[in-house]
């Protein structure tokens, strides 16, 4: 066979050619020799390959490049190509020297693989596990479970690949129970998962959870049931029913399935029902039950649809059976036949359709009940759930009893979540409903020895014992009851219950509030006096009475008539309890004081008030402060229901001192007239501590009333005062207020000054919201205000002025308005409403006072020409209530005199009427 010319040297190889020559069994002049053939084609170079791999069989470098190449050449030929054939006898050649190289065993095999040589391929594999050391059979596994994994593959091959894998690395178990689950081999995919789950030491390499593969064996069992055999299916689902809580609903359907795959129905009712009365979560129940009604409405629709079928059959075989000759042979002994007639039967489950209804709706009647016997199971010391247990058997006296029994002896009272003495009361009346008196009472006798978490449950049962005898008209065994219950335990009871250290509630019970309150509520309507008042003194002798016992207790006494008595309590009361829950007590007991004696024991009743208002926190006291002035003012004197106002001011807090204030100053101008008043606004406006806003308001009040009484320059004063404390840009209604009285009463020089102390007072406020902290905003002093009335312009005090210059000539004047009117002591801008005394107004001189030409005949003239002053009648309220009722009672005195000595028709002078009055005294 001649050898083309192209692959013989060129001119160019005779270089490599000659070193070749001296040295063949040198790697590097081979591989330089085809890297410089690399344009050349691969003829050429298979030629240089064959040649360098004769002279270097060993050497895996060229090998490898070789047969890279020849994979390369072979990459777009189809499989049947001749190429591949050459390509598979390099390699087999090739592992001749390199079998303990795994890389040249993989690129073998992959060829192989993709060349779908199933049982070259394979033995191919085993070879190369055969060759290779096993550090390296981690590299040759991988390609080859690929390789079985591909379809073509017989499974059986494909599974003792696995299994021999399995026994190289049994962690890799998940890849054969896939394998097996892709094959449909169900039995030993079961198998194989079962053994997984229990391999305590089992790690999933894919980061499946063991409650995860419990699911997927589950799952397994129950769709391929008749398929799977071998097995414990009922105990296995149960194991994982035990183990895993938060899926056994799904677990529970999961066993029922299987049993219907199986076509044991009545079984799988069993395992439905079993569920439903073990799980303790609503939402399994909800899964349980929904799966169970499922399968009940799918088995009476098949037994409806096979009922109507087999009707069918019927018809159509007593058709043909009116055809039949009548020589037809007997057919007795055909088993096919007479089964045929058996399932006509009466007896045959084709005919039980009605039961199969009733059976689904007894199923869908009972879920309330089921789905509360769930929450029971949470927490079976729920006594709400109890209750509602009773409420699903409502009409069936019989069922509610039993559970009432079930309830009471399954609730501990010191676990209960709710009121369990409730169960036993619901328990009671269910008997009363039905008119059974006696069992009832037997409920509540031993309701009322069971120890309760608190007192009050054993007094509540106590007492609805009672009212039932009330309801039937049994009042001396309600007494009784009450008698019994409120006894208190012995010595002997109280120290052998102390030596065992667990008290029980029926210790505590005595001193119930609740059962003391109801024990005297049926004292006062069945009892006498007496016994009432015994109950009363007992609860007082207990310390557990309240306020409002109180004050039952005095107003039952009051009803009585015995007064003293009930003030008694009163006392007691008040010294029993603080405040704030003493109030009411005080309140009820003064007003119910004085309404009895009024103003025979005005002494007493003042102590009262006195103690009261000294007791009380300033919260509280306005009203007592109000009651007491009451007092005085109707039994009392006016002086001293001022005095009383005026302490009210002082002790009242801040936010009611206005209030007080305009109480005490409504009272004071009833009582002893107006002016009386303006010591009271003095007094609020600059001595008492008055918030700014409401001292504001009573200097409002303070000018309105002196402008009603025309002081018009004092209430302007006033004005003046209030400026320092109102806001132009907030207090917008005083500066109103103010605007109007100038217009009204004042000229151009006192509205120009209202408007300069405005701006002033505005500069003033915008500066110190500016400038000044916090602690610096406050209410000015005296000194600041008369400095800042100056700089305004505002001419001084023209009274304090003029007091100045009569000072050195009347240096011993002592009276009282003087004295209020110096400058030293002097309020701002106000002028006083004391009399002046008559050497003061003598000294005085007007300085504006218009001089008049001097007559010689002044006499003639006053006697001539008298000028008429009108005068103007002085208001009633200056004068005050007091002189009203002083006059009335005068005039009513000479009337009944004038009657006495005759003469009413004619009128006395002033002067006799006061003698007579001497005389009769």
């Amino acid at each position: 066979m001649s050898i083309p010319s192209e692959l013989y040297p060129s001119q160019d190889d005779l270089l490599y050619e000659e070193e070749l020559l001296r040295n063949p069994f040198s790697l590097k002049l081979w591989w330089r020799y085809l890297i410089a053939r690399t344009e050349s084609p691969f003829k050429k170079r298979a030629v240089i390959y064959e040649r360098a791999l004769k002279a270097l069989p060993g050497s895996y470098k060229l090998w490898h490049a070789y047969l890279r190449e020849r994979l390369e050449l072979v990459r777009n030929l189809p499989i049947s190509h001749a190429q591949y054939q050459t390509l598979n006898n390099t390699f087999e050649r090739a592992l001749v020297t390199m079998h303990k190289m795994p890389r040249i065993w993989i690129m073998y095999l992959t060829s192989l693989t993709e060349q779908k040589l199933v049982t070259r391929t394979r033995r191919t594999f085993d070879r190369a596990l055969c060759a290779l050391p096993v550090t390296q059979h981690e590299r040759i596994w991988e390609p080859y479970l690929v390789f079985v994994s591909q379809r073509g593959v017989p499974i059986e091959t494909s599974l003792r690949v696995y299994r021999r894998y399995l026994k190289y690395d049994p962690g890799h178990i998940e890849n054969l129970i896939e394998f097996l689950l892709n094959s449909k081999l169900w039995q030993e995919a079961a198998e194989r998962l079962a053994g997984v789950l229990n391999d305590d030491r089992f790690y999933s390499i894919k980061g499946k959870t063991k409650h995860r593969l419990w699911l997927e064996l589950c799952d397994l069992l129950t769709q391929h049931a008749t398929e799977i055999s071998g097995l414990n299916v009922d105990a296995i689902i149960r194991g994982g029913i035990r183990k895993f809580t938060d899926e056994v609903g799904r677990l529970w359907t999961s066993l029922a399935d299987y049993y219907i795959r199986r076509q044991l129905l009545e079984k799988a009712r069993d395992v439905f029902e079993e569920g439903m009365t073990t799980v303790v979560t609503v939402r399994d129940f909800s899964v349980i039950f929904d799966a169970y009604s499922q399968f009940e409405e799918s088995v009476l629709a098949l037994r409806m649809e096979t009922m109507t079928e087999s009707e069918d059959e019927e018809e159509d075989g007593e058709t043909e059976n009116g055809i039949e000759d009548e020589d037809e042979e007997d057919d007795r002994l055909d088993v096919g036949k007479l089964e045929e007639k058996l399932k006509k039967f009466w007896v045959s489950d084709y005919k039980d359709v009605n039961l199969r209804i009733a059976r689904f709706e007894h199923l869908m009647d009972r879920r309330p009940e089921l789905a509360n016997s769930v929450l029971l199971r949470q927490n079976p010391h729920n006594v709400e759930q109890w209750h509602r247990r009773v409420k699903i058997f409502e009409g069936n006296p019989t069922k509610q009893i039993l559970t009432y029994t079930e309830a009471v002896r399954t609730i501990d009272p010191m676990k209960a979540v709710g009121k369990p003495h409730t169960l036993w009361v619901a328990f009671a009346k269910l008997y009363e409903s039905h008119k059974d008196i006696g069992n009832a009472r037997v409920i509540f006798d031993k309701a009322v020895q069971v120890n309760y978490k608190a007192v009050d449950n054993l007094a509540s049962v106590w007492c609805e014992w009672a009212e039932m005898e009330l309801r039937h008209k049994n009042f001396k065994g309600a007494l009784e009851l009450m008698r019994r219950a409120t006894a208190e335990p012995s010595v002997e009871v109280k120290r052998r219950v102390a030596a065992d250290g667990n008290e029980p509630v029926q210790i505590k019970l005595h001193k119930s509030l609740r059962l003391w309150t109801f024990y005297v509520d049926l004292e006062e309507s069945l009892g006498t006096l007496e016994s009432t008042r015994a109950v009363y003194e007992r609860i007082l002798d207990l310390r557990i009475a309240t306020p409002q016992i109180i004050i039952n207790y005095a107003m039952l006494l009051e009803d009585n008539k015995y007064f003293e008595d009930a003030f008694k309590v009163y006392e007691r009361g008040v010294k029993i309890f603080k405040y704030p829950h003493v109030k009411d007590i005080w309140v009820t007991y003064l007003s119910k004081f004085v309404k009895r004696y009024g103003k025979s024991k005005l002494e007493r009743a003042r102590e009262l008030f006195e103690h009261a208002v000294e007791m009380a926190p300033a919260e509280v006291v306005k009203p007592l402060y109000i009651q007491y002035a009451k007092l005085e003012e109707d039994y009392g004197l006016a002086k001293r229901a001022m005095r009383v106002y005026d302490q009210g001011t002082k002790a009242v807090p801040s936010n009611e001192k206005l209030s007080m204030y305009e109480i005490y100053i409504a009272r004071a101008a009833e009582i002893f007239g107006v002016p009386k008043t303006r010591e009271i606004y003095e007094q609020a406006i600059v001595t008492d501590g008055l918030p700014e806003k409401d001292a504001m308001k009573m200097c409002i009040k303070y000018a309105e009333l002196e402008k009603s009484l025309g002081e018009i320059d004092r209430a302007r004063k006033i004005y003046v005062y209030a400026s320092w404390l109102a806001d132009p840009r907030s207090d917008g209604d005083f500066w109103n207020k103010w605007h109007e009285f100038e217009v009204q009463h004042g000229n151009e020089d006192t509205f120009r000054d209202m408007l300069r102390i405005k701006r002033s007072v505005s500069a003033r406020h915008s500066q110190t919201h500016v400038m000044l902290p916090e602690y610096l905003m406050q209410k000015p002093t005296v000194d600041e205000a008369m400095d800042a009335l100056k700089k305004a312009g505002v001419p001084e005090d023209e009274m304090a002025a003029l007091e100045r210059q009569l000072a050195p000539a009347a240096p011993k004047t002592t009276t009282t308005t003087t004295t209020t009117m110096d400058s030293g002591n002097r309020k701002l801008g106000f002028v006083s409403g004391g009399v002046q005394s008559s050497e003061t107004a003598s000294g005085i001189q007007n300085q504006e006072e218009i001089e008049l030409p001097e007559s010689d005949d002044e006499e003639e003239d006053d006697d001539d020409g008298k000028v008429e002053i009108s005068q103007k009648d002085v208001p009633e309220a200056v004068f005050g209530g007091l002189v009203r009722k002083r006059d009335e009672e005068e005039e009513e005195e000479q009337v009944k005199k004038d009657n006495e000595n005759g003469d009413a028709g004619s009128r006395l002078g002033a002067l006799e009427r006061i003698k007579r009055m001497r005389q009769g005294n």
